[in-house]
């Protein structure tokens, strides 16, 4: 058995049986990646930070988590109005996805619950049946986890920052507008879109009821003075009685939500004494728990029953939005409050995919990471993922053992919370950046937020990345030619700088813009390949063939410091150009002639 060639254990590496063994191989250790207990504690957080927990930990979570339901509650039934489901279900959105965000999520600052953008893209699904909320949820989670699995996160690169940003802006607009009806407490119909809502308002604006429309400033005037009533926070070593005041009154405006929502309740329930309703109320809300069980794959509109294909069409591919919405809400919150950690994007696409999934057999619509709970979790001191916990565990009390209370909640003082809460998501700082930097990346955000309030926030997103990819090809079609004139001796150069990835989009624009910079009388031209990646053949010949047309005028032209494979697809087209390629930190003993001169005097 010479060199163990017969060796039956030796692996064959040729052959078919040879790429069966390769691919077995590689089989064997994707199994061996995937079913290690190192793959598995990354896939389950819970399992890396629960061993570790501490007496410290827990105070520093339930005080978070307390904080944060105070808030979630009010929103929770603020966004349930806003996509058109009973009250309840907003709670129970910020109930169960929270649970299971403790299990499966990774950042121990986001909180998962229902969000205002989610809503209004849910909204006019509800119009046709409530089933379609817990429908969406199951979808939406099936999708992410998916996503998640397969680790297809950085699809999540292709949209820009100015798509983001004008759908966010369109989606706060066309809630705020939306929550005019209520603000006001006006006749009429909101409908889809942000145009809808303004000419319903002023369709009826006849009908504005004025102790509603009382009630909703103040809601908003007294939120915007306890934000900017936030007190410096003292020293974590001060344990005087003025940092303890300090201190209570932080949390006293990071609950600023709850605080007016109780207030307004209160006012409405003393009126309410005197047999006087002044306010549109919120309404009986059904406490309890949920019906558990699979979300609806068959509904009722009208008298027409819809088995689950006849629900998908509803959907159509516009509902794709709400879970590619989720994700890119989650992660840019867990990137933004994450600090120098870095973040799993698959494992936050599992962990808000599971979310939905499983919420959605508990009555719940679909839920991601809110950017204002988040940063208040943050700001309060959540020490691990089991401040979602106690956040939960907070709104399911309310729901099941206070529901009643809920019943005199103004919706004029909801509309005042999600007004304010709407205004804190517009970025209108990057429109100055974007004018002053990058006028084509304003038309993107343009696009965007024209097309989501005219449209619906769907199309919106469609319309920003259609414009970007229309901005790419048009980039790709006519990139930049930098050009510069000088002198070097008596010999008149121009100077051209080919820049990054010329492709076949471009090469007759690469000709004319030659052709033109380039004057009648004779001069050096200098093509600066420094910053040139590559080059498609068909703009190389391009350019092969108006530099032989410029050079029967008089004109001399050089290539300075092309790469090594550039150069050698131009000489492979025309191996005369061979003697045109120069290298060096500077191109004027090229131009002059005078490098073959100090060649031949180092060689002597």
């Amino acid at each position: 058995m010479e060199n163990g060639e017969n060796d039956p254990r030796r692996p064959l590496l040729g052959g078919p049986s040879g790429c069966r063994s390769k691919f077995g191989l590689a089989l064997h250790g994707a199994a061996r990646r995937l079913c290690s207990s190192g793959s598995w504690r990354r896939r389950l957080p819970i399992s890396i930070w629960l061993p570790n927990y501490s007496l410290a930990f827990l105070l520093q979570d339930a005080i978070a988590g307390i904080t944060v339901g105070l808030t979630s509650i009010p929103q929770g039934i603020a966004y349930a109005i806003i996509a058109g489901v009973p009250p309840q279900v907003g709670l129970y959105s910020s109930s169960f996805p929270g649970l299971v965000y403790v299990i499966f999520g990774s950042c121990s600052v986001v909180t998962v619950g229902p969000t205002a953008i989610l809503a209004a893209l849910l909204s006019k699904y509800v119009a046709y049946n409530v089933d379609f909320a817990y429908l969406a949820a199951f979808l939406s989670g099936c999708v992410i986890l998916l996503l998640g699995v397969l680790q297809l996160g950085f699809l999540l690169d292709f949209i820009s920052k100015p798509v983001i940003s004008g759908f966010t802006t369109a989606a706060a607009l066309q809630i705020a507008a939306a929550q005019l009806k209520s603000l006001f407490r006006i006749s009429g119909k909101s409908g889809n879109t942000f145009i809808d809502a303004i000419k319903n308002f002023i369709k009826n604006i006849e009908t504005v009821q004025l102790w509603d429309t009382v009630l909703g400033f103040c809601t908003i005037i007294a939120l915007l003075i306890l934000k900017k009533a936030t007190p410096t926070a003292p020293p974590a070593n001060d344990r005087s009685s003025r940092a303890c005041a300090v201190k209570t009154w932080q949390y006293i405006v990071r609950a600023r939500n709850a605080l007016v929502v109780a207030v307004g309740a209160v006012v409405a329930y003393c009126f309410y004494l005197h047999q006087y309703v002044p306010f549109a109320l919120t309404g009986k809300i059904e406490g309890g728990l949920p019906r558990f069980g699979p979300p609806p794959f068959t509904t009722t509109v009208g008298n027409q029953t819809l088995g689950f294909e006849d629900m998908l069409s509803v959907f159509g591919p516009e509902g794709l939005v709400m879970p590619l919405v989720a994700i890119l809400e989650s992660i840019a919150i867990a990137k933004a409050f994450a600090g120098t950690s870095s973040v799993d994007n698959s494992q936050e696409m599992i962990a808000v995919g599971m979310c939905n999934l499983l919420a959605s057999f508990c009555q719940s619509m679909p839920a991601t990471g809110s950017f204002t709970r988040t940063a208040l979790n943050h700001a309060s001191g959540v020490a691990t993922p089991a401040g979602s916990f106690f956040k939960a565990t907070l709104v399911l009390l309310s729901v099941t053992l206070m529901s009643r209370t809920f019943y005199f909640i103004p919706r004029a003082t909801l509309a005042g919370v999600i007004v304010v809460a709407m205004a804190s998501l517009m970025d209108l700082a990057i429109v100055r950046q974007l004018w002053r930097n990058s006028k084509l990346e304003l038309l993107v955000y343009v696009a965007t937020v024209a097309t989501g309030l005219g449209a619906g926030l769907e199309y919106g997103i469609l319309a920003g990345a259609a414009a970007d990819v229309l901005r790419l090809l048009l980039r790709a079609a006519r990139p930049t030619l930098p050009r510069r004139r000088y002198q070097v001796g008596n010999q008149e150069c121009l100077s051209l700088l080919l820049v990054g990835h010329l492709s076949y989009s471009c090469s007759e624009y690469m000709t004319e813009k030659i052709k033109k910079y380039v004057l009648a009388q004779p001069m050096c031209v200098i093509l600066d390949g420094r910053h040139l990646y590559s080059i498609d053949i068909g703009v190389a010949e391009n350019i092969i063939s108006v530099i032989l047309d410029v050079e029967k005028s008089g004109h001399r032209v050089l290539f300075w410091n092309f790469a090594p494979d550039l150069q050698k697809l131009i000489e492979d087209l025309n191996p005369s150009f061979s003697k045109k390629f120069v290298t060096g930190s500077s191109i004027d003993q090229h131009i002059l002639g005078t490098d073959g001169q100090l060649n031949t005097l180092i060689t002597s």
